[in-house]
């Protein structure tokens, strides 16, 4: 219904109708899938009050079509993965929610997507002190091991990305445009079948350039990251200041850190009076992990924050950067009311990629499940309750290390939150906090108990 548009398929939904259709069909406890079962025109009848019966039935009459288009793409390596796909990315799904692009178009190891990193965002139009500033801080990225995000625009994004990759880095490209144009560059095509580059784009993969899919996908830069930079930006125009202020005022996922040497810059000097933090210009790898330990500004939580993963539905888990992380373990009851707890990217040189080598959808995770270690202390309150319930989830969920900004995305809490407990654990000694690699962990004593 959202996929493989052309100028013959006039009636495709855009994201906005898909997001109302799909809340319409949650409300009437029903899903899209259902939309194609014996059983559709009455819901297709239904669904009439949001799209119209005869424009949905053209749309899901388009089988044939659709499946040459999505023919033509695997032939070039590119997959097509939908939000109710258990390979979506699960950072995109906790932090978007039903904001999530309901269609994903990429190419490269779709793993890479949930390793977090550093997000770099930054002008079209720079001079060259700051190609060199920003491909300085991918090869920094890329000496730590922390994947690069970036949008894949002339500029800063391409500056990040090919400092990244020069040093063996990894990079997750999020592209507003020419997905298919961009996949078939002979410079990325090893890069893509290494797995050291993925590239993804929630719209069509021969969509041009338009402004307002540029400022959408901003917000996908920054939920795949763990931190991000703003190396450059105008004041109060253009995709970067539009990116950056919606996260520092609304969405607020990741630190936002802006550059803080070199020529200054009013567009920069204001997002740091909004909360952006100066970039302590690391220069070496532990001085550059550094900048992850720093948290988000979060909203106050609501008392219905992270509740899903306790009500039986399926919170999704976020991998940790370094190593691999299994899922969320299974949901533990607690009372239903709890209190609140206090790459040059040049578009030349076309060659068709071999779909067979390109690393494609990667298998989810499957996470062991043992019994918990120690026995949880009773309760006298709803907040110890539910703080009881967590350290049971955290024994099973920090068998491998993760970081505070993973462990909130795992448990759909806010930063700030998954750091208190974090904290707590850690001061009860069922936690510690290790260096390398770095992140919360079950201290050593207990794994053996």
């Amino acid at each position: 219904m959202i996929a493989g548009r052309g100028p013959s398929s006039p009636d495709l939904l855009t994201p906005g109708e898909y997001k109302r259709l799909a809340r319409h069909l949650r409300e009437i406890q029903r899903q899209p899938a259902d939309l194609v079962s014996p059983d559709a025109n009455d819901l297709l009848r239904a669904c009439q009050p949001v799209i119209d019966e005869g424009r949905l039935q053209r749309l899901l009459g388009r089988g044939f079509l659709l499946s040459q288009v999505i023919e033509r793409w695997q032939a070039r390596a590119i997959w097509v993965i939908s939000r109710a796909d258990p390979e979506y990315p699960k950072r995109l799904k906790v932090r978007l929610r039903e904001d999530a692009p309901a269609v994903l178009y990429g190419c490269g190891d779709i793993s890479l997507l949930e390793s977090g990193g550093l997000a770099v965002v930054g002008s079209r139009n720079v001079d060259d002190s700051l190609i060199d500033y920003t491909m300085a801080v991918g090869r920094l990225a890329a000496r730590a091991r922390r994947t690069l995000v970036s949008g894949g625009a002339k500029g800063i994004d391409q500056a990040a990305m090919r400092g990244a990759l020069e040093a063996g880095g990894n990079v997750s490209g999020v592209l507003a445009d020419s997905l298919e144009k961009t996949t078939m560059n002979r410079e990325h095509r090893n890069l893509l079948i290494d797995g050291q580059l993925t590239l993804i784009s929630p719209y069509d993969p021969n969509a041009g350039f338009n402004v307002g899919n540029a400022m959408q996908r901003n917000k996908l830069i920054y939920a795949l990251a763990d931190a991000s930079l703003v190396v450059s930006s105008d004041l109060n125009k253009g995709g970067t200041w539009a990116g950056a202020v919606e996260q520092l005022d609304k969405l607020k996922f990741v630190p936002v850190y802006v550059r803080s040497t070199g020529e200054q810059s009013t567009g920069l000097d204001a997002l740091h009076k909004k909360g952006a933090l100066p970039w302590p210009s690391p220069q070496d790898v532990d001085s550059f992990e550094a900048v992850f330990d720093v948290a988000a500004p979060t909203n106050e939580p609501s008392p219905q924050s992270g509740l899903s993963l306790f009500s039986g539905e399926e919170s999704p888990a976020v991998a940790a950067t370094s190593p691999k992380v299994p899922e969320t373990p299974q949901a533990v009851e607690v009372p239903a009311k709890p209190e609140p707890a206090p790459a040059s990217v040049k578009i030349d040189d076309p060659v068709e990629l071999d779909a067979a080598r390109v690393p494609s959808v990667a298998p989810t995770h499957r996470a062991e499940t043992e019994k918990a270690g120690p026995e949880v202390r009773a309760a006298s309150t709803p907040a110890d309750t539910l703080f009881a319930a967590v350290r049971e989830v955290a024994l099973l969920l920090l068998k491998t290390p993760m970081k505070d900004a993973d462990v909130a995305a795992a448990l759909d809490i806010s930063n700030a939150q998954a750091k208190a407990w974090l904290q707590r654990m850690v001061d009860e000694g069922v936690l510690e906090k290790q260096k390398k690699p770095a992140g919360y962990i079950v201290k050593q004593e207990r794994l053996f108990e």
